[in-house]
């Protein structure tokens, strides 16, 4: 079976490594830890038996950069996938590059300046089951979400990379729409114009079972409530938060 096309990671860049495990664990009950990553100090969270996510240090990446949490989609061909972004006005920040007994990964930029990863998985014998992508469970990527200065360009874009199509949209005033995607039936994300977002970004949703109980504990932790709760079509309320370290990232959960 292939994934192509669908969320497979999210990793968290932040300047303060030790303060963000503590903070994540307490919100999502993840567990986090070392890597074997010889180079540097690389975190993995898991959801009971399941990785979700990474955490590295913000000093690997570029002066200035802030601190943020980035989507990877799973590809079959990292160094195809790569080349055609570059071909369909994006651009390679980083080459495609081996991570040993994880796969291939590069990291790209969208023609309307967004940055996303991609990643090629290695091959295993024993796959593991579920991924840090689960609509199902708790504490897994749940929803992915572009701010954009052009969603329907956009929406071509990622079509052509990764076969999402349009499944709905949704007015929202003077915000315009709400661009519903999905993958093979599946709906995975939305994008929409920039907001009041200073740039291109992509926002992972992270499910929970209590928002309520997660908004006190992210903010008695000294996060930041950017916007919500809201109410979604489900019903469902989402939640968007500015970490203590300046990520921001969001969460959904069933409405009480």
């Amino acid at each position: 079976m292939s994934f192509h096309g669908y969320p497979c990671w999210f990793e968290l860049s932040t300047g303060d490594l030790d303060a963000a495990k503590g903070f994540y664990e307490a919100l999502f009950g993840w567990m986090i830890g070392p890597s074997v990553m010889p180079d540097f100090d690389y975190r993995l969270a898991a959801s009971g038996k399941e990785m979700v996510a990474g955490m590295m240090p913000l000093s690997m990446l570029p002066p200035g950069t802030p601190p943020n949490w980035m989507i990877y989609i799973a590809v079959d061909d990292c160094d195809e996938t790569a080349a055609q972004t570059a071909a369909l006005g994006g651009t390679v920040l980083k080459e495609p590059a081996d991570i040993p007994g994880t796969g291939r990964f590069a990291v790209l930029l969208d023609p309307q300046g967004a940055c996303f990863g991609i990643l090629q998985p290695a091959p295993m014998e024993n796959p593991p089951e579920g991924g840090a992508f689960d609509q199902q469970k708790s504490g897994h990527g749940n929803w992915i979400e572009l701010m954009t200065g052009d969603p329907k360009a956009a929406l071509g874009f990622y079509g052509m990379l990764f076969g999402w199509v349009e499944d709905a949209a949704m007015p929202m005033g003077e915000m315009g729409s709400y661009h519903i995607f999905s993958r093979a039936g599946a709906q995975i994300g939305g994008m929409m114009g920039l907001g009041t977002a200073p740039y291109p970004n992509w926002l992972p949703y992270f499910g929970v079972d209590d928002i309520p109980a997660t908004i006190d504990t992210a903010e008695a932790r000294g996060a930041t409530l950017v916007h919500g709760p809201a109410e979604v079509p489900g019903p469902a309320l989402i939640v968007v938060f500015r970490d203590p370290q300046g990520a921001h990232f969001a969460v959904v959960g069933p409405k009480p």
